[in-house]
């Protein structure tokens, strides 16, 4: 598999958010059960993304509180940094509560351990349905092949991953592209100068995946922008 990925064709920005939107809107919609929905936010606090720490955490903020301005939505926060650490939240649907740990995260030196995330991904949607993941991260450096198989799995279990990758790294973008496509989900690039469209998008799928295209209207009214095509787009 990973002996195969496809080049990157360097889509510009706009093209990218985009098809990015596109993906979104193709998505598995959450079935009305009355229970809230769920969403993994991982975060790779390795320390190639300690220059814009700050900045990604700003915007990492603003999701959770527009998630729980919702409503509807439970939030599960874990991260990788270190020599083997992974750690992850309790599921809540109170937002400051994740801010409060998340503001006293710092960046430390490792590998990415992206498997972890999804792996553990696997484990709790087996427990209780989990609607969506949402990946944050600038590199890759594990084996592609295990990465997309697993996206496949998740996939199967109608698992969305929006992979979110800061910078411009051609392997990652190669396996994330995969592993977004495996899974039905969602992939886009941003940096310091797309942070405003990264923000839209990030409150977007939150809102998405709290209450599908019902509270993305809501949303897309406040906000208009990236959130209003994405809703264009959804039948």
């Amino acid at each position: 598999m990973a002996k195969n990925i496809e080049k990157s064709d360097k889509k510009s920005g706009k093209d990218d958010v985009a098809e990015f939107l596109r993906k979104v809107a193709a998505a598995p919609v959450r079935a009305p059960t009355g229970k809230n929905g769920r969403l993994i936010f991982a975060i790779d606090a390795t320390a190639s993304r300690q220059p814009t720490w700050d900045r990604a955490s700003h915007l990492q903020h603003e999701m959770f509180e527009e998630a729980g301005s919702i409503g509807g939505l439970e939030l599960q926060i874990a991260f990788f940094r270190g020599f083997g650490e992974f750690k992850a939240t309790k599921w809540t649907s109170d937002s400051k509560a994740l801010i409060r740990p998340m503001s006293r995260v710092f960046c430390l030196g490792g590998h990415t351990q992206i498997e972890k995330v999804l792996k553990h991904t696997l484990r709790q949607t087996k427990k209780d349905r989990v609607n969506a993941l949402v990946y944050v991260g600038d590199c890759m450096e594990e084996d592609a092949d295990q990465l997309c198989h697993l996206a496949g799995q998740l996939g199967m279990l109608k698992v969305p991953i929006f992979l979110f990758q800061e910078g411009y790294d051609p392997i990652a973008e190669n396996c994330f592209r995969q592993m977004s496509r495996l899974s039905g989900g969602a992939y886009c690039s941003f940096d310091g100068a797309s942070a405003a469209t990264l923000r839209n998008l990030l409150r977007a799928v939150a809102a998405y995946a709290a209450g599908g295209r019902k509270a993305l209207s809501d949303f897309s009214k406040k906000s208009g922008g990236e959130a209003k095509l994405l809703l264009q787009q959804i039948k």
